[in-house]
């Protein structure tokens, strides 16, 4: 768990579910570890080679990425997310 690695793989707007969504990579975790996110998020989950991709769809009012400050600065919101991400997963592994 200490290795575990969160990156925004991709975010947008998905004209399928007509809502704003965050796609997260995350990366270094253990198949017990993939099993127990699998089973505890909400949001949809996908695993490929090992890593477990999450997306998260959000309301307009809540997406990181539409502000002006976003657009200008992606870098810092991408972090941001990213350590948010983190926090998020963790807790809910350590459960």
């Amino acid at each position: 768990m200490a290795n575990m690695e969160v990156n925004v793989a991709e975010y947008g707007f998905s004209e399928e579910n007509r809502s704003y969504y965050v796609t997260y990579q995350v990366a270094n975790l253990d198949p017990e570890e993939i099993g127990k996110l699998t089973l505890r998020l909400e949001d949809p989950v996908v695993v490929k080679s090992g890593d477990l991709f999450l997306t998260v769809y959000l309301q307009e009012k809540y997406y990181p990425f539409k502000s002006e400050e976003a657009k200008r600065n992606p870098e810092d919101f991408i972090a941001r997310e990213e350590l948010e991400m983190t926090a998020y997963l963790l807790d809910l592994l350590e459960d």
